[in-house]
Protein backbone atom coordinates (compact mmCIF):
# COMPACT_ATOMS: atom_id res chain seq x y z
CA UNK A 1 0.00 0.00 0.00
CA UNK A 2 2.56 2.51 0.83
CA UNK A 3 4.42 1.45 -2.44
CA UNK A 4 1.38 2.95 -4.51
CA UNK A 5 2.81 6.86 -2.79
CA UNK A 6 4.71 8.94 -4.80
CA UNK A 7 5.13 11.25 -2.21
CA UNK A 8 3.55 12.27 1.08
CA UNK A 9 1.70 15.66 0.66
CA UNK A 10 0.77 15.84 4.27
CA UNK A 11 2.35 13.82 7.55
CA UNK A 12 0.91 12.97 10.54
CA UNK A 13 2.80 15.97 12.55
CA UNK A 14 1.03 18.35 9.66
CA UNK A 15 -2.52 16.58 9.98
CA UNK A 16 -2.27 17.09 13.46
CA UNK A 17 -1.40 20.75 13.17
CA UNK A 18 -3.98 21.47 10.94
CA UNK A 19 -6.66 19.61 12.62
CA UNK A 20 -5.95 21.40 16.15
CA UNK A 21 -5.42 24.68 14.38
CA UNK A 22 -9.55 24.00 12.79
CA UNK A 23 -10.78 22.93 16.08
CA UNK A 24 -10.14 26.21 17.62
CA UNK A 25 -10.94 28.28 15.01
CA UNK A 26 -14.45 26.92 15.29
CA UNK A 27 -14.59 27.48 18.63
CA UNK A 28 -13.81 30.84 18.53
CA UNK A 29 -16.37 31.50 15.91
CA UNK A 30 -19.15 29.20 17.63
CA UNK A 31 -18.68 30.56 20.96
CA UNK A 32 -21.73 30.69 22.49
CA UNK A 33 -23.82 28.48 19.94
CA UNK A 34 -24.07 24.72 19.45
CA UNK A 35 -23.24 23.71 15.92
CA UNK A 36 -24.56 20.83 14.34
CA UNK A 37 -21.06 19.33 12.70
CA UNK A 38 -22.46 16.82 9.28
CA UNK A 39 -20.07 14.81 8.03
CA UNK A 40 -19.86 13.24 5.06
CA UNK A 41 -19.09 9.85 4.47
CA UNK A 42 -17.00 8.23 3.90
CA UNK A 43 -14.09 10.63 3.31
CA UNK A 44 -14.60 12.55 6.69
CA UNK A 45 -13.30 9.47 8.53
CA UNK A 46 -10.83 9.81 10.50
CA UNK A 47 -11.30 13.49 10.22
CA UNK A 48 -14.22 14.70 11.68
CA UNK A 49 -13.40 12.61 15.17
CA UNK A 50 -10.00 14.19 15.14
CA UNK A 51 -11.49 17.45 14.12
CA UNK A 52 -13.92 17.37 17.19
CA UNK A 53 -11.65 16.48 19.90
CA UNK A 54 -10.09 19.52 19.26
CA UNK A 55 -13.30 21.26 19.36
CA UNK A 56 -13.81 22.96 22.88
CA UNK A 57 -17.90 24.18 22.61
CA UNK A 58 -21.02 21.92 22.76
CA UNK A 59 -21.99 20.77 19.71
CA UNK A 60 -23.67 17.76 17.80
CA UNK A 61 -22.92 15.15 15.51
CA UNK A 62 -24.88 13.52 12.59
CA UNK A 63 -23.39 12.15 9.13
CA UNK A 64 -24.62 12.31 5.67
CA UNK A 65 -24.07 9.72 2.88
CA UNK A 66 -22.81 11.35 -0.63
CA UNK A 67 -21.80 9.26 -3.33
CA UNK A 68 -20.08 11.44 -6.35
CA UNK A 69 -16.76 9.84 -7.63
CA UNK A 70 -16.29 7.07 -9.80
CA UNK A 71 -12.77 5.81 -9.44
CA UNK A 72 -11.01 9.40 -9.94
CA UNK A 73 -12.99 11.30 -11.54
CA UNK A 74 -16.38 13.25 -10.00
CA UNK A 75 -19.15 11.51 -11.78
CA UNK A 76 -21.08 15.00 -11.69
CA UNK A 77 -24.36 13.15 -10.28
CA UNK A 78 -24.83 13.58 -6.46
CA UNK A 79 -26.96 10.67 -4.49
CA UNK A 80 -27.88 10.92 -1.19
CA UNK A 81 -28.10 7.37 0.85
CA UNK A 82 -30.07 7.37 3.67
CA UNK A 83 -32.01 9.71 5.70
CA UNK A 84 -31.15 13.91 5.92
CA UNK A 85 -30.34 14.75 9.55
CA UNK A 86 -32.79 17.31 10.54
CA UNK A 87 -31.59 20.84 10.55
CA UNK A 88 -34.19 23.30 10.99
CA UNK A 89 -33.21 26.49 13.05
CA UNK A 90 -29.51 25.10 13.40
CA UNK A 91 -26.10 26.30 12.89
CA UNK A 92 -24.31 23.22 10.69
CA UNK A 93 -20.83 22.86 9.81
CA UNK A 94 -20.51 20.24 6.78
CA UNK A 95 -17.27 18.38 8.05
CA UNK A 96 -15.46 17.28 4.25
CA UNK A 97 -12.14 15.52 3.64
CA UNK A 98 -11.54 17.69 -0.13
CA UNK A 99 -13.20 20.44 -1.97
CA UNK A 100 -12.45 19.68 -5.29
CA UNK A 101 -15.16 20.27 -7.95
CA UNK A 102 -17.13 21.87 -5.23
CA UNK A 103 -20.66 19.98 -6.80
CA UNK A 104 -21.12 17.19 -3.76
CA UNK A 105 -20.30 20.37 -1.35
CA UNK A 106 -23.08 23.02 -3.66
CA UNK A 107 -25.43 20.61 -3.26
CA UNK A 108 -25.76 19.62 -0.05
CA UNK A 109 -24.90 22.72 1.35
CA UNK A 110 -28.21 24.03 -0.79
CA UNK A 111 -30.45 21.11 0.28
CA UNK A 112 -29.63 21.78 4.10
CA UNK A 113 -30.69 25.52 3.85
CA UNK A 114 -33.46 24.09 1.75
CA UNK A 115 -34.00 22.02 4.83
CA UNK A 116 -34.65 25.03 7.21
CA UNK A 117 -30.89 25.49 8.63
CA UNK A 118 -30.03 28.44 10.05
CA UNK A 119 -26.89 28.80 8.40
CA UNK A 120 -24.38 26.85 6.62
CA UNK A 121 -20.43 26.69 6.84
CA UNK A 122 -17.66 24.19 5.15
CA UNK A 123 -14.74 22.48 6.97
CA UNK A 124 -12.75 20.83 4.85
CA UNK A 125 -9.21 18.94 5.15
CA UNK A 126 -8.23 19.89 1.94
CA UNK A 127 -8.79 22.33 -0.59
CA UNK A 128 -7.84 21.94 -4.52
CA UNK A 129 -9.05 24.90 -6.09
CA UNK A 130 -7.82 23.80 -9.84
CA UNK A 131 -10.59 20.98 -9.48
CA UNK A 132 -13.00 23.65 -9.19
CA UNK A 133 -16.25 23.42 -11.88
CA UNK A 134 -18.92 25.48 -9.86
CA UNK A 135 -17.96 28.29 -7.39
CA UNK A 136 -18.11 27.52 -3.88
CA UNK A 137 -15.11 27.96 -1.30
CA UNK A 138 -15.00 26.20 2.00
CA UNK A 139 -15.18 28.91 5.08
CA UNK A 140 -12.34 26.37 7.07
CA UNK A 141 -9.87 24.86 4.76
CA UNK A 142 -6.92 22.62 6.29
CA UNK A 143 -4.82 22.92 3.40
CA UNK A 144 -4.27 23.27 -0.63
CA UNK A 145 -3.23 20.63 -2.50
CA UNK A 146 -2.20 21.02 -6.41
CA UNK A 147 -4.54 19.06 -8.79
CA UNK A 148 -2.83 15.88 -7.82
CA UNK A 149 -4.60 12.87 -7.02
CA UNK A 150 -4.85 12.22 -3.05
CA UNK A 151 -5.52 9.57 -0.48
CA UNK A 152 -5.05 8.77 2.66
CA UNK A 153 -6.66 9.90 6.13
CA UNK A 154 -10.02 9.25 4.82
CA UNK A 155 -9.21 9.84 0.92
CA UNK A 156 -9.43 6.84 -1.28
CA UNK A 157 -9.28 5.54 -4.21
CA UNK A 158 -11.76 2.81 -5.30
CA UNK A 159 -12.34 2.56 -0.99
CA UNK A 160 -8.86 1.73 -0.90
CA UNK A 161 -5.98 4.06 0.46
CA UNK A 162 -7.82 5.65 3.76
CA UNK A 163 -6.02 4.09 6.50
CA UNK A 164 -2.93 5.23 5.26
CA UNK A 165 -2.40 8.20 8.57
CA UNK A 166 -0.64 10.40 6.17
CA UNK A 167 -1.76 12.00 2.60
CA UNK A 168 -0.18 11.14 -0.46
CA UNK A 169 -0.13 11.40 -3.86
CA UNK A 170 -1.01 8.34 -5.58
CA UNK A 171 1.14 6.80 -8.26
CA UNK A 172 -0.19 7.61 -11.53
CA UNK A 173 0.46 3.77 -12.93
CA UNK A 174 -2.39 2.55 -10.01
CA UNK A 175 -5.25 4.47 -11.54
CA UNK A 176 -4.54 4.50 -14.99
CA UNK A 177 -4.07 0.58 -16.09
Amino acid sequence: MHNDIKKISLNEEQIEEIVSRLGKEISNDYNGKEPLFIGILKGCIPFMPDLLKNVSINCTLDYLRVSSYEGTKSSGKITIKGDIPSVKDKDVIIVEDILDTGRTLMNVRNLLLEEGAKSVNICVLLDKPEGRIVDIKADYVGGHVPNEFVVGYGLDYNEKYRNLPYIGVLKEEIYTH
